[in-house]
């Protein structure tokens, strides 16, 4: 093949630029701080020196220099800031991270120029002052000499310290030869997947760069100079039309024999694989781990308290920690233990990566993983293939060279329109069976459509007519488009083949490029690559297979390795919780630790108030000193008491002169419930000017005032309910999470009072204090912490992603047209008149995709009933939603055809006549040839007697006076009224949502939905989204806020200086 010299040198171009592109880099690299450390990535970096490598001199200003250079050009710009010294004993410069500002970098190069030399290079001490700072998010250590610590000591306190955090380590070695301390920094740096760079005062690094580049060009030029000598002839029309393939790479040697290759592993299925090694066959479950320390929370019923007490001894001993099975089990956490699981989970992790890679090479990138013993493939040789024939020949040779040879037999079917088996029975896995075979591919034309229906009939009736006696079956199905036949009718067929025998169906879809269709050629069937993987998946599901979905760019989806990553975001999933119950235990034993120094002297005066806040009050008396006179011992009671003024000692003292009281007002305890909670009270008692006299003060304490309640994390369950809208609401809206922002605050109102000395309007004292805004009309003050607000905006944005993936389901599949289909027993009504013509197609397919989806998966007992003119059900009673039964239904619904008027009354009257039926579903497009209010009138008398609900669904809400008419029925009768309008924008709507995210709060919006689950649901969004709006802005103004009064403060104290 030889190529035009324009060609040539266009290619020549191309690559001098992209050289050119690496040699410009490579010297960016080379210069500055970047040649010295490297590249910085984060924004809250930790800056971590050893100086036990220096000594006074040239080496030390060297170093100095360096670190200022890179304060200058890099760190400068980051966010935060910690620095840290370190040779025998660490030295910081702060106790935490700062934000950098003009101060901060100036403290920075004072101690930059400060470091002294030191002995020892005690990294692991460094790390264990520095890794517990959760602020930072980039770590660079820069070490000189060895580490007096292992790689094994310090990887294992790393890893086990980052576990579940996104921490960047960035490892330098600076002007060190010793073997040993590169090797533990760049193993480091490869055990926590950080970046490891080197740097010589020699330049033996950057010189091996610059002389590779050299090498490279010089290569380029040369080679390319032999190469226009040598050119002749132009590209070939042909191959100028046809477009190259970067995943399948046609071997030199492409129609050569076969090298066959005995594979090493016996296949497995990664389910299959998983019983083996996933968690729980290796006793790998987090449950399974805690089992043995975990305990049940005792309760017990105590006599004397009347009422039943839970045991406190977890409370000082044990974490609390939800179960699987929702409970709450105490557990005693056993440090060493959940060390030792981490580091088995983190091997774990690594087999699975390992399996993951292993599947996605060779031809089990194609293929998936062959392991039956007995194997048909069926190759789609449509005539839209005609491009990729070439690839698919290579496919299959991959396929005989490396999966085949180890088989007991096997058979090639390739099908278009007509079925063209390679033998007509199953032949031997043998190597010359193998070679015939990869010749018979060779000759293989596209051509036909594409009849797969007809090519799994004669696999299954004539390769595996015998599948009874034989086990380890299975059929494998390669093919670029959708079937000739409609979904349905191939998964009735594979179900009913498959079934009780030990044959399965699997799919492996090949997605061609966009654009690259085979001369314009129009497929008997379209479907975007979406929708043909989603009709395969179900018909692999029907035929319990597996799915494999390829391309050129690779893999999109595949069942094998779905299951793998399923196993390795487990094991994600139990680490952090370790992680969690880790922290926890730390935190708990950081309160203990803590306790309030108390002198030695005054420990019992402690004690006497604590019991004295325990023990009952005596009933309140109006504040006053008492004097009894205890020298008159012979006077008689009736001597008057005589009241002595009490003076506070300080004019600000708030308890008033005593006054005299004539009589005593008596207080009792009528009942044994208090209305409402009485004041707290506070004694005093003290001696009189006079003698030992005691004089007692009673002093009522204000109530305690509300305090705001912080916000409590809130967990939704991944998986959808089958329930209406207004049903999971009640469990999951705003209100019953209390997640409302009005629940968060004081109620602290902006207020103004008339001074009359300075006749105006005067401010309360804390309104300079809160920053206000006006909420529903008033004026409010916003007491709220940033953290508490973001915090808020975390939770309700979680909770806001459910509601959307919540509005997603609802509006796939065929709760799109239908609505989701609640009860057990259900009839459903379909209106086939004539002015559903246009539409009957449509609603026949999505009947289908309800039949199969909502009523056969939830085992739904159900009949169908179409009226036009007059009535027709399908069976004269319910059934069992089971596979023959669901056939025959699909197959009635696709005899329907649009013809005459609705009669709507006949035709509920009908369904209403069914034995057992508790709901109906009414699907009709207009107002019925009868009077609404008769209709409605007949159907209250009827549902007096039974307890029947009418969900009613409009299929165009066009006709206002149709859609008035289905919403009165449904209410009347308690059911739910839904309309299929505007589903692809809502669904448009919610992957923008999910996709984009939150960061614009007004779009996009889903569109106005009619139908009652989607509008609730939506009205909650909407709810939930002007709280979040409301709550962002509270928490820019109070950062600002925040700000302002800093600056003020500062501005006073450099005044008073």
């Amino acid at each position: 093949m030889e190529f035009t010299e324009e060609i040539v040198t266009d290619f020549e171009s191309t690559v001098s630029e992209v050289i050119e592109l690496y040699q410009h880099r490579i010297q960016w690299l080379l210069q500055d701080s970047r040649k010295v450390f490297g590249v910085i990535k984060g924004t809250k970096v930790g800056l971590l020196v050893d100086v036990s490598h220096l000594s006074y001199g040239p080496r030390l200003l060297d170093f100095q220099k360096n670190l200022l250079c890179l304060i200058d050009e890099q760190l400068c710009y980051k966010k935060q800031l910690y620095c840290l010294s370190f040779s025998t004993e660490i030295s910081p410069l702060w106790e935490s991270p700062k934000t950098i500002n003009v101060h901060v970098l100036r403290e920075v190069r004072q101690w930059i120029e400060e470091l002294e030399p030191g002995r020892g290079c005690n990294l692991l001490k460094a790390l264990r002052h520095v890794l517990p700072m959760k602020e930072l998010n980039s770590l660079v250590l820069i070490v000189g000499s060895c580490p007096d610590q292992s790689f094994e000591i310090l990887c294992d306190y790393t890893q086990q310290c980052t576990l579940g955090r996104k921490v960047q380590i960035h490892t330098v070695i600076y002007d060190c030869s010793n073997p040993a301390s590169l090797t533990v920094l760049k193993n480091l740096a490869e055990a926590v997947r950080g970046c490891y760079h080197c740097y010589s005062s020699k330049g033996e690094e950057s010189q091996k760069a610059k002389d590779l580049l050299k090498s490279i060009k010089q290569t380029f030029q040369r080679r390319v100079g032999d190469l226009l000598g040598s050119e002749r002839a132009d590209v070939s029309t042909a191959f100028a039309n046809t477009e190259p393939s970067s995943f399948f790479p046609k071997p030199p040697k492409h129609k050569g024999p076969l090298v066959i290759q005995t594979p090493g592993i016996l296949g497995k299925t990664s389910a299959d694989w998983l019983k083996t090694y996933g968690l729980k066959a290796k006793k790998l479950d987090l449950y399974q781990v805690l089992a043995p320390n975990a305990f049940s929370p005792v309760e017990d019923f105590v006599p004397i308290l009347k009422k039943t007490v839970s045991s406190t001894l977890h409370e000082a001993m044990m974490m609390q920690f939800e179960w699987y099975d929702g409970t709450i089990k105490n557990i005693h956490v056993d440090l060493p233990v959940l060390y030792n699981y981490q580091k088995l989970l983190a091997k774990m992790v690594r087999i699975y990566e390992k399996r993951v890679d292993w599947l996605s090479v060779a031809s089990r990138r194609i293929w998936g993983s062959v392991y039956e013993r007995r194997v048909v493939i069926l190759v789609d040789i449509s005539v839209t293939n005609s491009t990729y024939i070439s690839h698919i020949q290579h496919s299959l040779r991959l396929l005989l060279e490396e999966q085949m040879s180890d088989k007991d037999s096997f058979n090639i079917i390739a099908f278009g329109s007509d079925i063209v088996p390679w033998q007509q029975e199953l032949l031997p896995s043998q190597p010359e069976n193998l070679e015939k075979a990869w010749r018979w591919v060779l000759s293989l034309e596209c051509k036909g459509s594409r009849n797969v229906l007809s090519a799994l009939r004669r696999a299954v009736e004539v390769e595996f007519k015998d599948k009874d006696k034989h086990k380890s079956q299975g059929l494998y199905l390669l093919t670029t488009g959708i079937p000739d036949q409609e979904t349905h009718t191939i998964s009735a067929y594979v179900a009913e083949a498959c079934r009780g025998f030990d044959l399965q169906l699997h799919v492996c879809l090949f997605s061609v490029t966009k654009g690259t269709d085979s001369s314009g050629i129009i497929p008997a069937r379209y479907a975007n690559p979406t929708e043909t993987a989603s009709a395969f998946k179900e018909i692999v599901q029907a035929a319990n297979g597996r799915f494999h979905w390829f391309g050129e760019a690779g893999i999109f989806e595949s069942d094998d390795i779905s299951s793998i990553i399923s196993e390795m975001e487990k094991a994600k999933n139990y680490s952090q919780k370790c992680a969690f119950l880790v922290e926890s235990l730390k935190q708990r034993s950081v309160k203990q630790s803590v306790k309030p120094l108390t002198p030695e002297g005054h420990s019992n005066v402690l004690m006497r108030n604590e019991e004295r806040k325990k023990q009952k009050v005596p009933s309140p008396k109006p504040t006053a000193v008492l004097k009894d006179v205890k020298d008159n011992h012979g006077a008689e009671r009736n001597t008057p008491v005589r009241v002595v003024a009490w003076r506070p000692p300080s004019a600000r003292a708030g308890i008033p002169p005593a006054q005299t009281v004539k009589e005593w007002p008596q207080t009792e305890n009528k009942g044994k419930h208090k209305p409402r909670k009485q004041a707290e009270l506070s004694v005093s008692v003290f001696y009189t000017e006079e003698g030992r006299n005691v004089g007692t003060i009673y002093q009522r304490y204000p109530k305690a005032m509300h305090i705001r309640k912080s916000v409590c994390s809130v967990t939704l369950p991944k998986e959808e309910e089958i329930c209406s809208s207004k049903e999971w609401l009640t469990k999951y809206s705003i209100k019953k999470l209390k997640l409302e922002l009005s629940r968060l605050m004081f109620d602290c109102t902006h207020q103004k009072k008339t001074v009359e000395c300075l006749h105006k309007k005067v401010s309360a004292k804390y309104c300079s204090i809160f920053p206000s805004r006006e909420i529903n009309g008033v004026v409010k003050h916003l007491q709220f912490h940033p953290k508490e607000l973001k915090s808020y905006t975390e939770q309700l944005g979680n909770v806001l992603q459910r509601y959307v993936q919540r509005v997603q389901w609802l509006l796939s599949g065929s709760r799109r047209l239908f609505g989701t289909i609640l009860e057990a027993n259900v009839c459903v009504l379909v209106d086939t008149s004539g002015s559903m013509g246009p539409y009957l197609p449509s609603v026949t397919k999505e009947l289908t995709s309800l039949i199969w989806e909502q009523l056969r998966k939830n085992e739904v007992r159900f009949n169908l009933l179409r009226f036009a003119d007059n009535t027709e059900s399908w069976k004269e009673y319910l059934v069992e939603a089971a596979d023959e039964s669901c056939h025959d239904a699909v197959q009635w619904v696709s005899t329907c055809h649009a013809h005459g008027s609705s009669c709507i009354l006949a035709a509920l009257q009908k369904a209403l006549s069914f034995q057992g039926v508790e709901a109906l579903y009414l699907l009709t497009d207009g107002k019925p040839d009868t009077s609404c209010s008769l209709i409605l009138k007949e159907i209250e008398r009827l549902i007096k007697k039974q307890d029947i609900k009418i969900h009613t669904i409009c299929f165009s809400c066009a006709d206002r006076g149709a859609v008035e008419f289905l919403k009165k029925l449904a209410s009347q009768t308690g059911g739910r009224f839904h309309c299929s309008s505007a589903g692809e924008d809502g669904q448009s709507a919610a992957h923008r949502i999910l996709t984009e995210g939150l960061d614009d709060e007004d779009n996009p919006v889903f569109p106005y939905f009619e139908g009652d689950d989607l509008k609730k649901l939506t009205q909650e969004v909407a709810k939930a989204r002007s709280f979040l709006k409301q709550a962002k802005s509270w928490r820019l103004l109070l950062e600002k806020w925040n700000t302002n009064q800093k600056d003020d403060s500062g501005f006073q104290e450099s005044v008073q200086d």
